[in-house]
């Protein structure tokens, strides 16, 4: 089973950093998900999100990433179900101390028109749940 591991930045303000994927990707081409990928050989789900937020944000952390959930997708366009997980962490930054490592652009997004764009498949799942949940609560104090 293919593994991705995902990543909600949220920032002082409550906006989460989401991805608008180019036209290339064979998984949600042009729409809106978390920043992450595929989990690697002999790597663990968290491990791949340090990794994956780091090659398409810049952001590199070393510790502080919370387990939002692990849930399990179909993705139609290859015919599979895959496992996810996302992870959480809050970050003072802003869109200028982003680097775009993949897809069009990556900003901070106000989770009220989050909730409103064209969303990848696992982020059409997760993020309405993380934005109703205690931990996005907490990470907004």
């Amino acid at each position: 089973m293919p593994r991705f591991s995902s990543v909600a930045v949220v920032d002082g303000g409550g906006a989460v950093l989401l991805q608008e994927r180019d036209e290339h990707p064979v998984l949600d081409p042009e729409r809106w998900g978390f920043p992450g990928g595929g989990v690697e050989s002999g790597e663990t789900h968290e491990q791949a999100a340090y990794r994956e937020l780091a090659e398409e944000t810049g952001i590199v952390l070393e510790a502080g990433l919370r387990l939002v959930e692990s849930f399990r997708v179909f993705h139609e366009a290859t015919g599979t179900t895959d496992e996810v997980c996302l992870y959480a962490v809050r970050c003072d930054l802003a869109d200028d101390d982003i680097v775009v490592g993949e897809g069009r652009r990556i900003v901070f997004v106000d989770a009220g028109r989050a909730r409103t764009l064209d969303l990848t498949t696992s982020a059409a799942l997760a993020l309405p749940r993380f934005l109703d949940s205690d931990l996005y609560q907490e990470m907004c104090r």
